[in-house]
């Protein structure tokens, strides 16, 4: 790790440039997401936690990015926070009666918890605060990254990847994998062992769709054109009586 540090140090400046590009291409590659919601016209079909997590970690990350005085990690974070809050509208808009009362409830959820660990960060002893506040959001983005698969063993009996939104996935292992890249430039074991983390639940999400198709698993062709009923007509005693007749 030492000797990529003493590799990458010269280039820190344009990888965290990089990174930071990438990242609100990453923030954009809900437009896909929102696509699809637009042609099925309903949102209840896909969580709303990728969207609020992204507004209350943005949140978190631009108030960490003012504890470290790091200017490109605070724009990053402001324009990452505008494009969640519209993606959010979006969905709330598409979402039916019912399950916008759901979006709400998690709303309130997130709302508390954003506003608690702002308070905290007020609190916190200055020396300590940028650690802890920087292990605070690994921890979101832990379970925001890894919350897909929870539903792992859905997928493997459906044989299907559906609902798994792969440009967010895909966009957020090229993020990570950037990130990674600056923070052993910078020779921050935070941010470096943070996105390795990251980089491998991301790639382990990314390698089903190499293995389950995109799509609905459907029935054999043979199953969908022949009749349930065929194989027990075949197969009836008066079917074979008859056969025996004319024999």
């Amino acid at each position: 790790m030492e000797v990529l540090g003493d590799l990458l140090e010269p280039y820190s400046d344009e990888i965290a440039k990089f990174a930071g590009s990438i990242t609100c291409l990453q923030f954009l590659s809900g437009v896909f997401l929102m696509n699809d919601i637009r042609k099925k016209g309903s949102s209840d079909a896909y969580p709303p936690d990728p969207f609020i997590g992204g507004v209350v970690l943005t949140i978190l990350s631009l108030k960490l990015g003012t504890l470290m005085g790091d200017e490109a990690m605070i724009k990053v974070n402001v324009i990452g926070f505008a494009i969640n809050v519209v993606f959010m509208v979006i969905f709330y808009w598409y979402a039916s009666g019912p399950f916008k009362s759901k979006i709400w409830s998690k709303i309130g959820i997130a709302s508390t918890f954003t506003m608690a660990c702002l308070a905290y960060s007020n609190f916190e002893d200055p020396a300590k605060i940028e650690f802890r506040f920087g292990m605070l959001i690994t921890a979101i983005l832990v379970i925001l990254v890894g919350m897909p698969l929870l539903s792992l063993g859905e997928i493997i009996e459906k044989k299907s990847t559906e609902g798994l939104p792969f440009p967010l996935i895909l966009s957020g292992t090229i993020v990570a994998a950037a990130w990674a890249a600056y923070g052993i430039s910078i020779r921050n074991d935070v941010v470096t062992y943070q996105n390795l983390f990251l980089l491998l639940l991301s790639s382990i999400q990314l390698s089903l769709f190499a293995i389950y198709p995109n799509n609905p698993s459907s029935a054999s062709p043979k199953e969908k054109d022949s009749p349930p009923y065929s194989k027990l007509q075949s197969d009836s005693p008066s079917k074979s009586k008859t056969n025996k007749k004319r024999d």
